[in-house]
């Protein structure tokens, strides 16, 4: 029986063929980059924090797409990667915490199956018995795995967890993990929001996260702001954009992901995707400076919005409406 096979919104958005493999693979070998730069780690880690924390809103980055969040009551991570190398080359810089230091996890959220946001090794590492929410097609392999509560959602599906909802969101993707499995579960990103039940009248706000997970540009930016107003913290993907012409439909540049978040009406930008690992032809501190560039162009077009730069390991605790 033919498996089931997801595409994206634009149909035009398909994946790159082995000829265009080929024709990147030669166009990189002529280029030299500078890899010396470093995001850093942060010099104030918060383990204590993390670790008896019930009532504040956290968003710590490890690195790449990986975030350690508190909200509701629970610990919740997003694909878990601290794996040392990913394919032939060597992690640019260590995770932010080892996974040893990180408190037990509720909830583990999965954007798609690509071996740099779903690493085997991580995931059985994790302390804590949790939840783990993933794309439609993805369940049977993360139960393989040891995992005994897995749900999987489509596009705009939700699952409530005690206080919070979790809103599985469109990306412009694909996935594949051997020859055989080309986009055969999907892909997306998600929305962390307390539920309106959980939130009594005058109380303060717990504010709403949207996880970007990995994305070329689309028209979906407008319709996840359309369909969840207020996002506060916006945690968007910046790196492996070059080069453009092979990326594009996969990855935003750090220019499509500004435009990404004023399409979502996001209040506060938090750059990932950059500075752990080699997956493309650009440096971490060439999405930098392109993101800080761009950044400082359109900032009258931002408005309110602030950009937010994480060190790897560095805790945002969240203001809330109310403080």
């Amino acid at each position: 029986m033919a498996r089931q096979r997801y595409r994206n919104l634009d149909p035009n958005a398909k994946t790159k063929t082995w000829k265009e493999v080929r024709r990147w693979q030669k166009e990189r070998k002529g280029k030299i980059k500078d890899l010396s730069f470093r995001i850093g780690q942060s010099e104030h880690k918060q383990q204590e924090l993390l670790k008896n924390n019930q009532s504040e809103v956290t968003i710590t980055w490890i690195g790449h797409a990986t975030f350690l969040l508190q909200m509701g009551g629970m610990t919740i991570v997003t694909d878990p990667v601290w794996a040392t190398r990913m394919g032939f080359t060597q992690r640019l810089e260590a995770p932010g915490l080892a996974i040893e230091e990180l408190p037990p996890i509720d909830v583990i959220l999965l954007s798609h199956a690509h071996y740099d946001h779903l690493h085997v090794g991580s995931l059985k590492k994790l302390r804590g018995t949790p939840l783990v929410l993933v794309p439609e097609g993805l369940a049977s392999k993360v139960r393989k795995l040891g995992f005994s509560t897995v749900h999987e959602l489509p596009w705009w599906g939700s699952h409530t967890i005690g206080q919070l909802e979790f809103h599985f969101v469109p990306a412009q993707h694909w996935t594949r993990r051997t020859l055989t499995d080309t986009n055969t579960s999907l892909w997306g990103g998600w929305v962390l929001k307390r539920t309106a039940e959980a939130m009594p009248v005058g109380e303060r706000d717990t504010p709403t996260i949207y996880f970007a997970g990995d994305s070329g540009y689309f028209e979906g930016f407008r319709e996840i702001g359309a369909r969840f107003p207020g996002i506060h913290y916006a945690l968007m993907p910046i790196g492996a954009y070059e080069p453009e012409w092979f990326m594009g439909m996969q990855h935003v540049s750090p220019e499509e992901a500004i435009q990404a978040f004023i399409d979502i009406g996001g209040n506060e930008f938090i750059p990932m995707h950059y500075g752990a690992f080699r997956l493309a032809d650009d440096t971490p501190k060439e999405a930098l400076d392109r993101l800080l560039a761009e950044w400082q162009r359109r900032e009258l077009e931002l408005g309110q919005g602030k950009l937010r730069l994480l060190k790897h390991g560095e805790t945002l605790v969240a203001e809330r409406s109310g403080d």
